[in-house]
């Protein structure tokens, strides 16, 4: 019996696959730019809360926890890639039924994968973890508690990077940005809360930044899910579909996915060796929190923008090739790429001239990591106008099926070429910070040029995507 959406559902936005390209392309990065600016507010809290209250040891802590929690989240995001992949296609196509049993499959094997793998291994195993980034010992006390409530309660976090893509990809980037406004000052005022203290509650320090994170995201995402459920938005659950699992998509978001996944834990632990590189400095903790704070943060408000540009190319790309326009598509991307690099370079001017009023937010007021982190940032300014473009092809790439180009070419540039160089130096001379910050720099600059040449050479055009008729 085949499904029928509920009548209430909204129905797909045309003006992507057949309006001019750089109103659609900027329809969607917008609202998604915007999101992962409010939503990294939140980060931006937690670091200056717990600068201000807990000392550069907890601004160290929550940075190296986050670096190594992404190794794993961003694997298990990559189901969301794949279901992009297929989420837009379909879109193009006009066919909301495969749109809606896409979404509701990714939602049932994120989460069999949080409860069966994700939440054990991460609780027990966090300790190694830890010493495997060498966090020095006042580092790790503060990481442990941080790091096991984000692996074991990180439901919300993914039930919201589910929506936000599977919404997206249909053409909706403005629902994302309403619940990322409402996770984002939820979090703010629990972060207040509790890592400081407030009348009975007790001052829980950096492990409080956890939990107003996991909290945060657990109440948004019951919100969302019902919101699924009562069939209002672009992308719904109703009562006609089947709720068991479907093998047949499931493979496919694998087939799109995991290259993505491999490719996220390629530059994460890329991340996490480059930390390690940076603990073995003679000075490791304020070094630590100066990659922590002028990398993890601040550089952020560029990859905040880059990434949405990201999402965007990869929705308008998607969309256009699956109603049968692959030269809007290659069009799309090119014009993603340029509102990237405006922006890039708007942020890379402050690093350069306002750096000490953008570090006094995390209270860095440390001379050795205040001349630290104003190194670093100058060497970020220049390589954020490579990684916007670098990311918005690598959107053209994901969002048309060419997943795995994008994988090798992360592992290259974000893991062989950086650490290459990191390790290169440490052997034969004494590795200081500035071999680091120059490390990442060259990796930027090789994916952006090794994302568009692989781009233009357009094999993406003949990627098929289906996943049949729906099973009674």
């Amino acid at each position: 019996m085949a499904e029928k959406p509920s009548p209430r559902a909204r129905s797909f936005d045309r003006s992507i696959v057949e309006g001019p390209i750089r109103g659609a392309v900027w329809k969607l990065a917008w609202p998604t730019m915007l999101q992962n600016i409010i939503g990294g507010l939140q980060g931006i809290v937690d670091h200056a809360m717990v600068g201000h209250y807990v000392g550069y040891t907890g601004n160290a802590a929550i940075g190296v926890s986050w670096q190594i929690f992404l190794v794993v989240i961003v694997f298990i995001s990559s189901l969301f890639t794949g279901m992009g992949v297929l989420v837009a296609r379909f879109t193009g196509a006009n066919e909301p039924e495969k749109v809606n049993r896409t979404v509701y499959q990714a939602f049932l094997t994120a989460v069999g994968i949080l409860i069966m793998i994700m939440a054990p291994i991460g609780y027990f195993g966090a300790p190694t973890l830890l010493t495997l980034v060498n966090a020095a010992p006042e580092v790790q006390v503060e990481a442990l508690p941080y790091l096991r409530i984000m692996f074991v309660f990180s439901f919300g976090m993914l039930m919201f990077f589910m929506l936000g893509g599977a919404l997206r990809s249909a053409g909706d980037a403005k629902t994302p940005l309403r619940l990322g406004i409402a996770l984002t000052l939820l979090n703010i005022g629990l972060n207040v809360l509790l890592i400081k203290g407030f009348g009975p509650i007790p001052a829980f320090g950096t492990k409080g930044a956890a939990m107003g994170t996991v909290i945060a995201g657990g109440l948004v995402s019951f919100y969302a899910l019902a919101k699924l459920l009562g069939g209002t938005w672009v992308v719904q659950f109703h009562r006609g579909m089947n709720w068991r699992p479907d093998w047949d998509i499931i493979r496919q978001l694998f087939k799109f996915g995991l290259p993505t996944g491999i490719q996220g834990v390629a530059m994460n632990v890329g991340g996490v060796f480059l930390l390690g590189f940076v603990g073995s400095l003679s000075m490791s903790a304020q070094a630590q929190a100066a990659y922590v704070v002028s990398y993890t943060q601040l550089f952020s408000f560029i990859t905040w923008t880059s990434v949405g540009i990201m999402g965007a190319t990869a929705a308008v790309a998607g969309q256009n090739l699956g109603a049968g326009q692959p030269d809007r598509t290659a069009k799309s991307v090119n014009v993603a790429a340029g509102f990237g690099l405006l922006l890039a370079a708007g942020i890379g001017v402050t690093f350069v001239l306002f750096p000490e009023a953008l570090l006094s937010i995390f209270g860095m007021d440390d001379a050795v990591v205040l001349a630290l982190s104003k190194e670093l940032l100058r060497y970020l300014a220049v390589s954020g106008l490579f990684i916007t473009v670098a990311l918005a092809y690598t959107g053209g790439l994901q969002g048309t099926g060419d997943t795995k180009s994008p994988m090798y070419i992360s592992i290259i540039s974000q893991l062989v070429i950086p650490l290459g160089i990191c390790f290169t130096v440490q052997a034969f001379s004494t590795l200081e910070p500035h071999h680091i910050w120059l490390a990442i720099v060259t990796g930027h600059f090789t994916r952006a040029t090794l994302s568009v040449i692989v781009f233009r050479r357009e094999k993406w055009r003949g990627i098929e995507v289906d996943i049949g008729s729906a099973k009674a």
